[in-house]
């Protein structure tokens, strides 16, 4: 038998109690992780953490507010407490609200933000000095979203969101390379998970109710060019190959969906543009001589 990949190693999972995150975990826990389960559904998460101890892998879970950095800040501790280091680190919360650009409330903007965005650098600067006292290879993985590349209307914010993670994270990359920290960021397209309940039930009431129209989800799906028959997947499928890339060092990890063509049609335009400015060589402004 070969040795499991990930035997002893420790892994902590935010939004783990279902969907992406859960199926993070199952990967984790059959090559022999130590798993710690965060969640902002407690009783969510204790319950997969149960169902993990029962096959004998060793999990824990804990109630984790990431938009709270206090709340991250403690869970935190009690991996310290537990294990004594980190080695890997999957910060995949994500909430979602829908609606035209001026239909988006200041409310909808600050929630889906502290979540999506500074939820990530909390999850991050509290976990960091658990994956620099671990040894060997560790790993962040950053959940961002096939929206990155695939943007369609009525959801501006989510989509900012995902575009802040994918900066911080590329800015992150450079910094922690050095010390042998990989930082990948993980693209997903759409999943029949609970996502969309998840969000509405993580909404802090002071924020008013979250609101779903599937109008606006249909308007998103016609203008982005989304198909749901290659565009939806289960979790489980989705983080099939996750294992594999994050041990080969990769810094982009696309899950599944048909939308390479259109990273290719925008990243022509991109070129394009350099194309334009630079314009004929007679037509270049000459360079002022050095003093």
């Amino acid at each position: 038998m070969q040795p499991k990949r990930y035997s002893d190693r420790v892994v902590a999972i935010t939004g783990a109690a279902s969907g992406l995150g859960a199926a993070m975990a199952e990967r984790f826990a059959s090559e022999g992780a130590k798993l710690a389960l965060l969640d902002i559904d407690g009783e969510r998460a204790e319950a997969a953490a149960a169902a993990f101890r029962a096959k004998g892998v060793d999990a824990f879970a804990l109630q984790v507010d990431v938009a709270d950095k206090s709340s991250v800040e403690a869970a935190a501790a009690m991996v310290k407490a537990r294990h004594g280091c980190c080695h890997v680190l999957c910060a995949n919360v994500g909430v979602q609200q829908f609606g035209a650009i001026d239909a988006l409330t200041e409310q909808d903007w600050h929630w889906v933000m502290s979540v999506n965005f500074h939820g990530v650098i909390n999850t991050v600067n509290a976990f960091l000095p658990l994956l620099r006292a671990g040894e060997g290879p560790r790993h962040i993985v950053l959940t961002a979203s096939a929206s990155f590349f695939q943007i369609g209307v009525r959801m501006a914010a989510y989509v900012a969101s995902k575009f802040a993670v994918v900066g911080y994270g590329e800015v992150l990359r450079r910094e922690l390379a050095p010390e042998g920290i990989n930082v990948a960021l993980l693209f997903p397209a759409g999943m029949a998970t609970r996502h969309l309940e998840s969000s509405i039930a993580a909404r802090p009431a002071e924020l008013g109710a979250s609101r779903l129209d599937m109008a606006d989800v249909q308007a998103m799906m016609a203008d982005s060019g989304i198909d749901p028959a290659d565009h939806v997947a289960t979790a489980e499928y989705a983080v099939r190959n996750l294992l594999n890339e994050l041990l080969a060092g990769h810094p982009y990890i696309i899950t599944h969906g048909n939308y390479r063509y259109q990273v290719e049609a925008q990243h022509a335009e991109v070129l394009a543009a350099f194309d334009a400015m630079a314009g004929p060589p007679s037509l270049r402004p000459a360079l002022e001589p050095a003093s």
